[in-house]
């Protein structure tokens, strides 16, 4: 695919070479002219100039050198016109034939840039000011043998052509210069919504606090958090499940379950940190917009126990679930440069998987610290003393529903 600078250079490219073919088929006309009117003298300077320039086109074919080729194109630009006025007498004898020397300023311009163009126009006002002292001092009542009435003509044949070729040049250069301007507006329309894949993607992987901190200071994230409720939704039987299932049947089913626990905790304004296996999980307090962060956990809990229990699919393949919350402190960070995760460490963590492990189908326990939050506002069963892997014995509690009339605490 070719860059901007590319499509630059090549309409450079193309510009002079279409004034330059077009000055060529002007000369030769200018040339058939010049013969019939017997100016023997003065059609040598045509005829070296379409000799040169075809030259130049064909060297130019050859070693593809443009700097050369639009060199010499400007210097025939440039000074071609002078030297045929010189030849004819004055401006007036020559029907102002010096005014196509304004192609090499403007043709600089376009074809190059416009500090470039500089010493072309430098140039063409002091030819113009040295033609003007010729006229003065040397052509003073020369009219040569072209009739007044035919240097008239000449004069409009020579602004309208002058006119056309600048006209043409400027008119192909903003057509395609506009080309140019809507196929970037369309790259940079594609590159933005590729840009904003990529940044939905990184939502849709990281917390959304996380992913804008990614996004304005790359580098390692590592906070402490002294306070998150930390919930595992494990599905029961899962495995058994799926040798009876179809890979597509599975990673369907799995699909749907976790679309619709993604769209719980975006309901209760909880993070999902990932999935593992058929295990979900969240965590609430990781940003300071919701202080009731244990509470929307719990209900998130209460909500996916609902689903599972009278969602039809779940209840077709008799699928349970078991649920662990913990709240206590945690480590939170991005891991990795390929395929990032962003995750929590510490025995919050794994307290609340513990729990999960420990909880039978259909229930949700918590720990000591949940229960004291909740205990005004939910209902519980007395608590019993589970042993934990790594922790030992530990009183948990079963979260049963929210109370018809919470307790004030």
């Amino acid at each position: 695919m070719k860059t901007m600078d590319d499509q630059e250079d090549q309409l450079r490219r193309n510009l002079l070479i279409f004034a330059s073919a077009f000055m060529t088929f002007v000369v030769m006309f200018w040339l058939a002219i010049y013969w019939m009117m017997g100016l023997r003298f003065s059609s040598n300077v045509p005829l070296a100039y379409q000799v040169i320039s075809v030259a130049s086109m064909l060297y130019y074919h050859k070693t593809r050198n443009f700097a050369v080729f639009r060199f010499v194109q400007l210097s025939l630009f440039l000074f071609a016109p002078f030297i045929m006025q010189w030849s004819i007498g004055n401006s007036i004898t020559s029907s102002g034939v010096m005014l196509w020397a304004l192609l090499a300023p403007i043709g600089a311009v376009v074809v190059a840039d416009w500090r470039e163009s500089i010493p072309w126009f430098i140039a063409y006002i002091v030819l113009t000011a040295v033609s003007g002292v010729f006229d003065f001092f040397l052509g003073v009542g020369q009219l040569s043998a072209i009739p007044l009435k035919t240097i008239g003509v000449f004069f409009a044949l020579n602004f309208a052509a002058m006119s056309t070729i600048i006209y043409l040049l400027m008119r192909y250069f903003v057509l395609e210069t506009k080309k140019m301007k809507s196929q970037l507006d369309q790259k940079h329309k594609l590159l933005l919504e590729e840009q904003e894949k990529s940044e939905q993607l990184l939502s849709n992987m990281l917390p959304d606090h996380i992913a804008q901190r990614l996004k304005n200071n790359p580098g390692l994230i590592a906070d402490g958090y002294a306070d998150v409720t930390v919930m595992f939704a494990d599905i029961v039987n899962f495995t058994q499940l799926t040798e009876r299932m179809s890979p597509e049947q599975m990673v369907g089913l799995l699909n749907t379950i976790f679309s619709w626990f993604d769209s719980f905790s975006g309901k209760y304004g909880i993070e999902k940190i990932k999935t593992i296996g058929d295990a979900y999980m969240v965590a609430g307090g990781l940003t300071r917009d919701n202080s009731d962060y244990t509470v929307n956990v719990a209900d998130m809990a209460l909500e996916i126990r609902e689903f599972v229990a009278h969602h039809p699919d779940m209840v077709k393949h008799h699928i349970g679930i078991h649920v662990g919350i913990a709240t206590g402190p945690v480590v939170a960070g991005v891991m990795g440069t390929k395929r990032i995760i962003y995750d929590l460490w510490g025995d919050t963590v794994n307290m609340a998987s513990r729990l999960t492990d420990e909880a039978a189908g259909g229930h949700i326990q918590v720990d000591t610290t949940t229960y004291r939050r909740l205990r005004h506002q939910y209902q519980f069963e007395p608590s019993s003393i589970s042993h934990l892997k790594g922790m030992g014995d530990i009183a948990t509690y079963r979260l049963m529903g929210k109370l018809d009339n919470p307790v004030q605490a």
